[in-house]
């Protein structure tokens, strides 16, 4: 692996203490960036960025509500602080909490919209303004946001994570158009079927309101019946196309959600 691809990068990851944004905070420091790890759950944090550093990379974590306006500023300036500038913005951060169509509440709604949705939006705002005020010309920056294979689809099980992750993609393409003439770009990724903490509890709660038998029934059935290449993914299978956008390959690519999914949505 290149340990200098992202040499001279400096990322502030939300949602790293675990799961998917763990790997990617750990891919980008072994690729030489350095990293802030933020989160809500501040001890995952710590144990990801004492990882880094055991590693031989550079890494500071952070507790972060990404609801929390003042919280993401205050992020951003710890990244600024620690390594003086950001150059990179991932907004990973996000939960889901299935329920059937007609049972979906307001509290459901507002907490999957709040997070997923207004996260993304306060973490695209108060980085750019960062990167506006460290000149176009030290450039370009990355904003990068999480995206889903539900970014394109909905199932009717997941109607507001869906609904959030629509506007994930609305906040990529608008956010592109927003920002270009200060030489940031906008793009994504969209998972798909991927085994995290997040997916084990989501299992969880889909066999809790019947939707399936059994745990781990989703991830096998979804696995068998609509991706091609027949298995769900693992975090491993997500860090290199996080990679490839942070760095000066992706240059020349603005508004742009790659799917990562095993071939499960094609369009």
């Amino acid at each position: 692996m290149d340990n200098t691809r992202l040499k001279g990068k400096n990322c502030l990851i939300t949602g790293a203490a675990r799961g998917m944004g763990a790997a990617v905070a750990e891919h980008y420091a072994a690729q030489g960036a350095k990293v802030c790890v933020a989160d809500i759950n501040i001890e995952g944090c710590e144990e990801v960025a004492a990882r880094i550093k055991a590693n031989g990379g550079d890494a500071i974590a952070v507790k972060l509500n990404v609801t929390d306006r003042a919280e993401v500023q205050a992020a951003v300036k710890a990244t600024v602080d620690a390594f003086g500038s950001l150059n990179v913005m991932v907004n990973n951060a996000g939960i889901n909490k299935p329920l059937m169509f007609l049972d979906i509440t307001e509290e459901n709604w507002h907490q999957i919209m709040d997070v997923n949705a207004l996260g993304c939006l306060l973490g695209m705002q108060e980085a750019a303004k960062q990167m506006i005020d460290q000149g176009k010309e030290n450039g370009p920056y990355k904003i990068i946001n999480v995206g889903s294979i539900l970014s394109r689809q909905a199932f009717d099980d997941v109607v507001p994570y869906s609904c959030s992750k629509h506007a994930v993609l609305a906040m990529i393409n608008g956010g592109a158009k927003a920002l270009v003439d200060h030489n940031i770009t906008v793009n994504g990724y969209g998972p798909g079927v991927v085994r995290t903490e997040l997916w084990e509890q989501l299992d969880k709660d889909l066999v809790s309101i019947g939707k399936f038998d059994k745990q781990g029934q989703s991830m096998d059935e979804l696995a068998e019946k609509m991706i091609l290449m027949k298995r769900y993914s693992y975090p491993e299978d997500v860090v290199g196309t996080a990679s490839f956008l942070a760095s000066a390959e992706s240059d020349y690519m603005t508004g742009q959600l790659l799917m990562i999914d095993g071939g499960m949505i094609m369009q």
